[in-house]
């Protein structure tokens, strides 16, 4: 500011050159303001000086803050880990957790070998086979307990509606097998019709197959193929159904018995609509 002003006085100076008397006052004025400028030097330079400090406890505070985060973290993730280990649920020797209905119960059945371990899926079923419908115990369980099966025959009726293809005097037997995977904890129903299909009703009942099983909203035909002891292949007509126990705490018997009945009503159902065809129709009951 002081360097900005200095023009402006030289022009009054100027003026005051043609009155003698004035030239001592003007060249007094301008040596005092001189030594203005050397203070407006050292105040910049003790104004600088101050603020060159203030750049260190900013740099200290800084880097305290990232070890104090870093320190509550780890705070945290033990307090964490310490809840879930505490949290962790208590299995059994089968994997079932302390909520669930079988959870620490050992089962046996009487063989002619000795005792057998019965495991949880395969009990459901044979409860559901033996305690609900009081038929006598047909399961045959694997040495290792890891699977079972049961074998037994029902007969199929049609509807009395007048609507279905198959009447009440329209009867089959179906042939059952439903098979227990204790290591997966599956449980799977095949329903089968006995008779063998022919070879020259091969075509239309896959085409029979094709149409019918994206109606079938639980479960699914399908044509199994096998040979017998002449070594001759044979083709027949099955449904297949299964359920999974995993993951059920309570009702696993209800689930077996849902799985069994909503799947012989749909197989039911499918058979009706193969009948269609009049040549199925003859070899169903044939």
């Amino acid at each position: 500011m002081a360097t900005k002003k200095s023009p402006a006085k030289k022009k009054v100076a100027t003026k005051v050159v043609k009155k003698a008397p004035a030239k001592k006052a003007v060249k007094k004025v301008v040596a005092k303001k001189a030594p203005a400028k050397k203070v407006a030097k050292k105040v910049v330079k003790k104004v600088v000086a101050k603020k060159a400090p203030a750049k260190k406890p900013v740099k200290k505070v800084a880097v305290k803050k990232p070890d104090v985060k870093k320190t509550a973290a780890k705070k945290t993730t033990k307090k964490s880990t310490k809840k879930l280990a505490t949290k962790s649920p208590k299995v059994d020797q089968y994997g079932l957790e302390q909520d669930d209905e079988f959870y620490g119960l050992y089962f046996a059945k009487s063989t002619d070998e000795g005792l057998v371990e019965v495991k949880p899926c395969t009990f459901s079923l044979m409860y559901w086979w033996k305690g609900l419908l009081g038929y006598p115990d047909m399961i045959e369980i694997s040495r290792d307990s890891n699977t079972a099966m049961l074998q037994f025959e029902s007969t199929f009726g049609g509807g009395d509606s007048g609507e279905t293809e198959l009447t009440e005097q329209d009867t089959l037997d179906i042939d059952h097998i439903i098979e227990v995977d204790e290591e997966e904890r599956l449980v799977s129903l095949y329903s089968y019709v006995p008779i063998p299909v022919p070879d020259k009703l091969i075509s239309a009942l896959g085409l029979a197959i094709l149409n019918i099983n994206p109606e079938t909203r639980y479960g699914s035909l399908e044509i199994c193929s096998t040979t017998n002891e002449e070594g001759e292949d044979e083709h027949f007509l099955r449904y297949r159904v299964a359920t999974y126990l995993r993951g059920i705490k309570s009702g696993k018997v209800e689930a077996i018995e849902s799985m069994i009945t909503n799947g012989s009503e749909f197989f039911g159902i499918a058979l009706d609509a193969m009948c269609v065809d009049k040549s199925i129709k003859k070899w169903l009951l044939s």
